[in-house]
């Protein structure tokens, strides 16, 4: 399943460069976020916990978290 409200994506190429980097994982207050080999991944079932409090937008080092408002 997905999200009906909001889309994350990261480009895992900018996530690849800034690594080692946890900002987004440690940043988000509802766990949007995992380590998945070494890089940040977006857990699909999660996204619609999102508050949209941009701290992953703004902590992310390289600029590799996109926020897509479905509404």
């Amino acid at each position: 399943m997905g999200s009906m409200f909001i889309e994350l994506k990261i480009d895992i190429d900018r996530c690849r460069a800034g690594q080692p980097c946890r900002a987004c994982i440690e940043s988000c207050p509802v766990d949007i976020f995992v380590a998945t080999d070494g890089l940040a991944a977006v857990v699909a079932d999660n996204q619609d916990e999102c508050t949209l409090c941009d701290l992953c937008l703004q902590r992310c080092p390289t600029e590799a978290v996109t926020l897509t408002k479905l509404y």
